[in-house]
């Protein structure tokens, strides 16, 4: 009976998905799971389960002690650097190429979304793919950047000796203001928003899904546990991300 349920969620959101004239994906921390980067939240094996981010991730940190900065994110930087795109990547990049979505706007900084093929990409959060002197300007790869750390293990320019930091958003930074327009414009004029793999409570980017249900749209939910917009959504889907869009993509 769950299958049965579960099937009939899946061709709903295809149905929902065929009609709507402006679509958008919101993806978060979930959707890269399958692709073995853990997420923040759950007990034992998320990210911030074992340590305090405002103890390594935050911008006072990476500014007042970028040894200790460091050693959290260069492992991190390194782990991500190999990692592999999953079904649900590959099928909202297939959703975008049949002009089913717009785009996808991403809390995620781990490129796996551009990786999948998809080509209108909004990284919220910033990426991993640069990191930057914030003195010069000069930009490094991430496959530089193993190359420019010291004998501190602190990531420094090889031009003028300046701090390198990640192009990411740290904790205690406001999140780029074009991206964040983008995201609220595509979030206003969709009749749908696909949020997938996202506990939809990290403000600002959470807020998004409210500006496409004031606007007259639709959401619909692809995720494990609780957000605060189950309740209003059209339908939620709890199984594995790369499961239930894989089987998304077969109905549409």
């Amino acid at each position: 009976m769950e299958r049965q349920v579960t099937t009939r969620l899946v061709e709903r959101l295809a149905e929902l998905l065929g009609r709507s004239r402006r679509a958008v994906a919101l993806t978060g921390a979930g959707v890269s799971v399958p692709s073995g980067i853990p997420d923040f939240r759950t007990p034992e094996t998320g990210l911030w389960a074992k340590v305090d981010p405002m103890q390594v991730a935050h911008i006072s940190v990476f500014e007042g002690d970028p040894e200790r900065f460091w050693s959290y994110y260069r492992p991190r930087f390194q782990a991500l650097g190999g990692k592999e795109p999953n079904r649900a990547h590959e099928a909202l990049a297939e959703l975008e190429r049949r002009g089913l979505i717009e785009g996808v706007i991403t809390q995620n900084i781990d490129r796996l979304h551009r990786a999948a093929g998809s080509e209108n990409v909004i990284e919220v959060h910033g990426s991993i793919e640069t990191s930057s002197c914030l003195e010069c300007g000069t930009s490094f790869d991430l496959d530089e950047v193993e190359g420019i750390f010291d004998e501190r293990g602190v990531a420094v320019c090889t031009g003028c000796g300046g701090p390198v930091k990640p192009d990411v958003v740290l904790f205690g930074e406001l999140l780029p203001e074009e991206a964040m327009a983008q995201a609220t414009e595509l979030a206003e004029g969709a009749e749908l928003m696909l949020c997938v793999g996202s506990s939809l409570a990290v403000h600002p980017v959470a807020g998004l899904p409210r500006l496409t249900l004031e606007g007259g749209g639709a959401v619909a939910i692809v995720t494990k546990g609780e957000t605060p917009y189950d309740r209003v959504a059209e339908l939620k889907l709890e199984g594995e991300v790369d499961e239930e869009l894989a089987a998304l993509l077969d109905r549409v």
